[in-house]
C-alpha cells in the first residue's frame, strides 16, 4: 500500500534547486501512483466520501487515498510555484489513474487548477502545461462531469468572466462523450447566449453582442469533439437531426462544424466495420481507450443504421444549400454529401441523382441557347460571377453528381459519363475543369467502369486534347495517371507502349506549365507512376521501373528545348525519389554533357539541376567512378559560356569536394582551373573557422542539419537560374534536411532549459519580493502563506498594483471595449479660452502625454549633470539668449545655399568652399577649453585686422 508520508517526503524534494533531484522525485512520484494505487484503495476512499456526503461532521479520519490526494493537491501551493510544470505532470498521472473516481477525490484539485488559470502571464509561465493537465481531467471525468465541477460560467452577466480558455481544452481532449448531453446542455446554452446577444445589440452594446456571437460559435465548435467515438449515436442522433438541419439552413457560420461532425461519425464507424481503426486513444489514457473499445462491430452497425435513417434529410438539406450557396469553403458540403451517399439507401441516392441529372440537362440546353444567341465573332463569355448564370449552375450540378458517385450503380455511372463527354470540349474552361474532375473520380473509384470503357476512354482522351483548357490540365493529368496505371497492368493490348508513351509525353511537358498547381501535380503523378511500376505490392517490378525511367529519358532526344528541359526535370525527380535509379541515371551523363554545350538557357538550367540531384543522391564510390568526366564536362561548359549559370557550376564543384574530398577533385582538375579549386578550398576553410568559433550548441545544431538524409523535394531551388541560394552548404540548402526527430529533440531541450531558467529565477526572486509587496496589499492582516486562495489573490492584486504603478498613463477601456479619455486639470482653462479646441485637445492627448514625458526626462538628466540644455544662456529680464563670459556663443548656424543641390559640380564646389575653413577651425579648437578657444579666436581676428590695415596703408 502506498504511504502518503513517503509521497509527502518526495514532495518536499520538488522545491529544491537541484534539477536532477526534481526530475528524479517527479518520476518516482508518477511511477508510485501508477503502480501502488489499486482499485481497493480507491473504492475504500470513494465509499467513505459517499457515506459522509450529507453528514455535517465526519467522525472517522481520512482514508489513505484521501491523504494521498491531499498531498498531491498541496503541490499547487505557492511554495511549489517554481516547479508547477512538474506538479501538473504528477496531477495528470493521478487523473489518469483515478478516472471517474477523480470527481470525488480530486474535486478541490480541479478547482485549484481553474484558479491558477486566472494568474497573469507574468507570474505564470506554465500555461500550456496547465491546459494539458486540465485536458487529462477532461479525459478521465468526461465532459459532462468535468463541466459540472469546472463550468464555463456562461450565466455570468459579464462576458469577460466566461471561462473561454476551456473551449480549446474541451475540443482537444473530449472523447467518448454523449450526444444527448450536447443536445440538452450545450444547445440550450447556445439559445441562451443568442438571446443575450440580441438583448445587448438592442441596448447598443455592439462589442458585447459580437463577443456573445463568438461564444455561440465556440459552443458549436464542440460538436466534432462530442462526435469523437460518441457512446450514444444510435440512440440520440435522431433527436439531434432536427437541430442540425435547422442550423444548416439558418446559420452559415456553423455549417463547416456540422459537416465535419457528420463525416467523423461516418468515417469512424466505417473504419470499425472494415477493421481498420487507427484511433489514437492511447495518447489520452485508459479512459479514452475504454471509450474506443466500446466501438465493437455491432455498435458500429447500429450507429450506421441510425445515420442511414437520417441520411435522407441531411442529403436533402445539404444538396439544396450546395446549389444555392455562393461557395463551398474547403469542399465541406461536397465531402459530406459523398460520405452520406456511401451509407444512404440506394433508392434515396437514385432519386436525388435523377433530379440532379434532369437539372443538368435543362441547364446545359439553356447554356447552349445563350451561346448560340451571341454573335459568331463575339468574344463575350458567360458571366461566371453571376451565381444564377447557366455556366455556374452547370458546374455546381457536375460537382453534386460527382459527390453522389459513392452511392451509384454502374448503369448510373455510364449515364454520367455520357453527360460529361461533350463538356470535355466545352468552350468554357470552368466547365471543362468540372468535367475532367468528375471523370477522374469515376476512374479512381470504379475499376469495372474503367475496364469496360477503356477503348472509348483512350480515344476520347486523344480527341479532346486540342480543346483542353489550361485550367483543366491538372484534372486531365489525373485521368491520364489512372489510364497509364491500368494499361501497365493489362498485358493484352499490344499497343500499350505507344499509348503510354503518348500520355507520358503530355505529363512530362506539364512539368513546364506556368500554373503552379498543375506543375506540382505533374511531378507528383510522375512519382506515383514510378511507384505503380516499381512497387511489388502493387504488381510492379524493378524492370518495369527501369523501363519507365528509360521512357522518360527518351525525351532528351526531343526536337524542342521545351521537351528536352522537361525530360531532364522528370529524370531529376525520379532519381531523387528512387535510389535504385541513380546508378541508371549515370548512363545519360554523356548526353547530359552534350546538352550543356547547347546555347539554350532553358536546357542548361534543367541539366544542371539534374546533375545537382545526381551528386546529392549518389554514394561516394559510384560518384568517384564518374568524377573525372563530370568535372571535365562542367569546366568545359563554364569555359565556353558567359551567362549567369557559373555560380551553379561552382556550387556543384563544392558539392563534389564535400562528397569525394578535396584531393580526389584536385586529381581530376585541369591545371588551368586550379585557381577555382583554391577559391573553393579557402571558402571551405573560412566556413570551418567560423563554425569553430561558435558555441558547442551551435555546432551540434549545424551537424544535425548537415548530416541528415531526410529531405524534401523543392524543384524551384533545384532548377533556379543562379546558384546564390546554394552557395552556403550545397546539398543541404535546397533540400530541407532537418529531421523531425532532431527538430523535436532541440525543441524539447530548449523548452527544458527555458523552464529551468524560469524556475531558478522564480525560486530566487519569490522570497525577496513576496513580503513587502503582499503585506502592503493586505494592510494590517498578516498573510497566511499556507492559504492557497489568499496567496493567489495576493499575486493577482500585486500584479495589478505593479502595472498601475509602472504606468499611470495607460489607456482605460470600459466594459464595452471603448476608449475612456479623462481631461486634465488645465483643460477647462484652455477650452474656455478657445471653444473650438475640444477636438484638437482630444486628438492630441497622446502627444501631450509624450511631450510631458520627454520634458520630465530632460529635466531629470539636466539635474544629474550630464545633459546640456542651454539654460545658462537664458535671460531673466527679456526673451532671447545672452552671451556669457568665457563661454562659446549661444548659437551657431551655417546658412543654406541652394547651390549645394545644383547638378553642376562647379556650383557645388563653390558652395562647399567655406566648409573647409570651418573644418580647419574645428580641428584647431579640438580639445581646448572655452576661454582658450575664445582667446585664440580673438588673436586670429587681430592678426587679420593688422594685416588688412598694413595692406591698406601700402
Amino acid at each position: 500500500m502506498l504511504s502518503h508520508v513517503f509521497l509527502f517526503a518526495l514532495a518536499e524534494i520538488l522545491p529544491s534547486e537541484h534539477e536532477e533531484a526534481i526530475f528524479a522525485s517527479a518520476e518516482t512520484f508518477k511511477s508510485l501512483i501508477d503502480s501502488c494505487i489499486d482499485e481497493d484503495l480507491i473504492n475504500q476512499g470513494v465509499k467513505q466520501i459517499k457515506i459522509h456526503a450529507n453528514a455535517e461532521s465526519r467522525k472517522s479520519g481520512p482514508t489513505c487515498i484521501e491523504r494521498i490526494c491531499v498531498t498531491i493537491e498541496s503541490l499547487l501551493d505557492y511554495r511549489f510555484s517554481a516547479v508547477w510544470d512538474i506538479a501538473f505532470q504528477i496531477i495528470s498521472a493521478t487523473f489518469k489513474k483515478l478516472e471517474n473516481n477523480a470527481s470525488y477525490l480530486l474535486r478541490g484539485t480541479l478547482k485549484s487548477l481553474g484558479d491558477i488559470q486566472k494568474l497573469p502571464d507574468e507570474d505564470f509561465p506554465y500555461r500550456k502545461q496547465l491546459h494539458e493537465c486540465v485536458g487529462s481531467a477532461v479525459v478521465a471525468l468526461g465532459p459532462e462531469m468535468f463541466l459540472s465541477l469546472l463550468s464555463l460560467n456562461l450565466e455570468s452577466d459579464d462576458l469577460s468572466e466566461v471561462n473561454v480558455w476551456l473551449f480549446p481544452v474541451l475540443k482537444q481532449y473530449t472523447v467518448g462523450a454523449h450526444l444527448s448531453y450536447f443536445m440538452e446542455s450545450v444547445l440550450d446554452s447556445v439559445g441562451f447566449i443568442k438571446q443575450k446577444a440580441r438583448k445587448l445589440e438592442l441596448e447598443g452594446r455592439v462589442v458585447s453582442a459580437r463577443s456573445a456571437d463568438a461564444l455561440v460559435y465556440s459552443l458549436w465548435s464542440l460538436l466534432p469533439s462530442f462526435c469523437n467515438y460518441a457512446v450514444d449515436t444510435a440512440q440520440s442522433l435522431k433527436d439531434l437531426e432536427n437541430a442540425l438541419c435547422k442550423a444548416l439552413r439558418e446559420e452559415p457560420d456553423v455549417r463547416g462544424v456540422i459537416c465535419s461532425s457528420l463525416q467523423l461519425l461516418i468515417n469512424q464507424n466505417h473504419r470499425v466495420l472494415n477493421e481498420n481503426d487507427e484511433s489514437s486513444g492511447t495518447e489520452f489514457g485508459t479512459s479514452a481507450e475504454k471509450a474506443v473499445s466500446r466501438y465493437t462491430r455491432q455498435v458500429a452497425t447500429d450507429n450506421l443504421s441510425a445515420l442511414r435513417s437520417s441520411a435522407r434529410e441531411f442529403l436533402s438539406v445539404l444538396s439544396g444549400i450546395f446549389l444555392n450557396s455562393k461557395k463551398d469553403d474547403g469542399g465541406c458540403l461536397q465531402s459530406t454529401i459523398a460520405a452520406l451517399s456511401s451509407i444512404a439507401d440506394k433508392a434515396v441516392i437514385s432519386r436525388l441523382y435523377k433530379s440532379t441529372m434532369q437539372k443538368l440537362l435543362k441547364v446545359t440546353l439553356e447554356a447552349a441557347k445563350v451561346r448560340d444567341s451571341r454573335k459568331p465573332n463575339s468574344m463575350e463569355s458567360d458571366d461566371t460571377s453571376n451565381e444564377s448564370s447557366p455556366s455556374v449552375l452547370r458546374g455546381k450540378l457536375f460537382d453534386l453528381a460527382a459527390s453522389l458517385l459513392p452511392g451509384l450503380n454502374i448503369a448510373e455511372v455510364d449515364v454520367l459519363f455520357k453527360a460529361i463527354q461533350p463538356a470535355l470540349q466545352d468552350a468554357d474552361g470552368a466547365i471543362q475543369k468540372k468535367a475532367y474532375k468528375v471523370l477522374s473520380v469515376m476512374l479512381k473509384n470504379y475499376d469495372r467502369f474503367l475496364s469496360s470503357k477503356l477503348e472509348e476512354l483512350l480515344k476520347l482522351m486523344v480527341e479532346v486534347l486540342p480543346a483542353c483548357h489550361f485550367s483543366a490540365k491538372r484534372y486531365r493529368l489525373e485521368c491520364l495517371y489512372f489510364l497509364i496505371v491500368h494499361l501497365s497492368k493489362d498485358g493484352s493490348d499490344k499497343t500499350k507502349p505507344e499509348i503510354i508513351c503518348s500520355f507520358l509525353t503530355e505529363i512530362i511537358l506539364a512539368l513546364k506549365e506556368a500554373n503552379k498547381k498543375t506543375r506540382n501535380r505533374a511531378y507528383d503523378i510522375l512519382v506515383e507512376i514510378g511507384h505503380a511500376f516499381g512497387d511489388e505490392e502493387k504488381g510492379g517490378t524493378k524492370e518495369n521501373l527501369l523501363q519507365f525511367f528509360n521512357m522518360v529519358a527518351g525525351g532528351l532526344a526531343g526536337e524542342t528545348p521545351h521537351m528536352i528541359s522537361a525530360a531532364a526535370k522528370g529524370l531529376a525527380r525520379l532519381a531523387y525519389e528512387f535510389t535504385d535509379l541513380v546508378s541508371t541515371a549515370y548512363n545519360v551523363l554523356p548526353s547530359t554533357f552534350l546538352l550543356l554545350q547547347r546555347k539554350n538557357r532553358e536546357i542548361i538550367k534543367a541539366t544542371l539541376g539534374l546533375l545537382k540531384v545526381l551528386v546529392a543522391k549518389s554514394q561516394v564510390d559510384s560518384l568517384q567512378m564518374h568524377l573525372g568526366s563530370m568535372v571535365e564536362g562542367l569546366l568545359k561548359w563554364q569555359d565556353n559560356t558567359k551567362n549567369h549559370f557559373k555560380s551553379k557550376v561552382k556550387v556543384l564543384l563544392e558539392m563534389l569536394v564535400k562528397k569525394c574530398g578535396l584531393d580526389a577533385v584536385k586529381a581530376v582538375m585541369p591545371e588551368e582551373h586550379m585557381k577555382l579549386l583554391t577559391n573553393i578550398r579557402k571558402i571551405k576553410e573560412r566556413k570551418e573557422r567560423k563554425r569553430a568559433t561558435n558555441s558547442e550548441e551551435s555546432r551540434s545544431h549545424l551537424s544535425k542539419a548537415t548530416t541528415s538524409r531526410l529531405s524534401r523535394w523543392n524543384h524551384t531551388k533545384i532548377f533556379s537560374d543562379s546558384g546564390d541560394e546554394d552557395s552556403s552548404d550545397g546539398e543541404t540548402d535546397y533540400m530541407d534536411s532537418e529531421t523531425n526527430i532532431g527538430r523535436r529533440s532541440r525543441a524539447s531541450s530548449l523548452l527544458k532549459s527555458k523552464a529551468t531558467s524560469l524556475r531558478s529565477k522564480r525560486s530566487h526572486g519569490s522570497a525577496k519580493s513576496l513580503p513587502e509587496d503582499f503585506l502592503d496589499q493586505l494592510e494590517d492582516e498578516p498573510l497566511d502563506m499556507l492559504d492557497r486562495q489568499k496567496m493567489r489573490s495576493a499575486l493577482r492584486g500585486s500584479q495589478q498594483g505593479k502595472r498601475k504603478a509602472e504606468s499611470d498613463d495607460d489607456l482605460e477601456i470600459d466594459s464595452e471595449g471603448r476608449l475612456v479619455i479623462h481631461e486634465g486639470k488645465g483643460s477647462k482653462k484652455s477650452s474656455a479660452a478657445n471653444p473650438d479646441s475640444d477636438s484638437r485637445s482630444e486628438a492630441g492627448s497622446h502627444l501631450s502625454v509624450d511631450s510631458s514625458r520627454k520634458a520630465q526626462k530632460r529635466k531629470k538628466t539636466s539635474e544629474s549633470g550630464w545633459a546640456y540644455t542651454g539654460n545658462e544662456y537664458a535671460s531673466k529680464k527679456a526673451r532671447g539668449d545672452l552671451k556669457r563670459k568665457d563661454k562659446l556663443e549661444p548659437y551657431a548656424y551655417w546658412p543654406l545655399d541652394r547651390k549645394m543641390m545644383s547638378r553642376r559640380p562647379e556650383h557645388r564646389a563653390a558652395a562647399r568652399k567655406g566648409m573647409t575653413s570651418v573644418v580647419k577651425m574645428t580641428k584647431m579648437l579640438e580639445g581646448k577649453s572655452a576661454s582658450s578657444a575664445l582667446s585664440l579666436k580673438s588673436t586670429k581676428f587681430k592678426k587679420r585686422a593688422n594685416k588688412a590695415s598694413k595692406m591698406k596703408g601700402k
